[in-house]
Order: C-alpha cells, then sequence, then structure tokens
C-alpha cells in the first residue's frame, strides 16, 4: 500500500470493510474475493499480497 500511496480510506472506499482490514492487519484469513479486489485497487496480483508458510501440523 506504501509504495502505490493507497490509504486505508480508499480501501474503506473500495468496499473493503473495517473488519477486513482489521483482519489483514492482524495477518488472519480474508476470502477470494477480498483478495480480488486487493488486487485491483493496487494493480498487482495475488503473488504480489500472499505468502504461503508451511507449518508443522
Amino acid at each position: 500500500m506504501k509504495k502505490k500511496n493507497i490509504s486505508q480510506y480508499r480501501l474503506l472506499k473500495c468496499k473493503i470493510d473495517n473488519k477486513t482490514l482489521d483482519a489483514l492487519k492482524k495477518n488472519n484469513n480474508i476470502t477470494l474475493l477480498t483478495l480480488e479486489r486487493l488486487c485491483n485497487i493496487l494493480e498487482c496480483t495475488p503473488n504480489d499480497i500472499v505468502r504461503f508458510v508451511k507449518t508443522d501440523d
């Protein structure tokens, strides 16, 4: 967001709600719809946003 100069206010205007913003800040799960919206807003791909980390379950 910093690189693209996108504020939280703009995300709110683009239908990313406060609950979702909170989840993002806490590295919690988001929906694919949210991921798609973020990619459109930030003009990027999911690979630019998502990082998969293997856990030992």
